[in-house]
C-alpha cells in the first residue's frame, strides 16, 4: 500500500520531509502539505494564476457567460 509519505513533492519531485512518530500526510507534521516547501506550494499556486493548468471540459460560450447574472446565484 502506498502512503503519501513515499509520494514526491508534485512539484519539485523532492522527497517531502516526514517529522517521525506522526501519522503520514498529516497538517501537523508539513504545513505545505502535498507540498515540500512554501516556495513549491507558491510555484502551484502562480501556475493556476496563469492558467497553466485546465479543467477538462467543453468551451464556455461567451455570450452565455456574459449574459448571466451572477448576482442571483447567491
Amino acid at each position: 500500500m502506498s502512503t503519501s509519505a513515499s509520494k514526491p513533492c508534485p512539484i519539485c519531485r523532492k522527497p517531502r520531509n516526514h517529522a517521525r512518530g506522526q501519522r503520514s500526510g498529516s497538517a501537523q507534521e508539513n504545513p505545505f502539505h502535498p507540498f515540500c516547501s512554501q516556495r513549491c506550494k507558491d510555484r502551484d499556486l502562480a501556475r493556476w494564476f496563469s492558467d497553466s493548468y485546465t479543467v477538462a471540459g467543453p468551451p464556455a460560450d461567451p455570450e452565455a457567460v456574459a449574459s448571466n447574472d451572477w448576482r442571483e446565484q447567491d
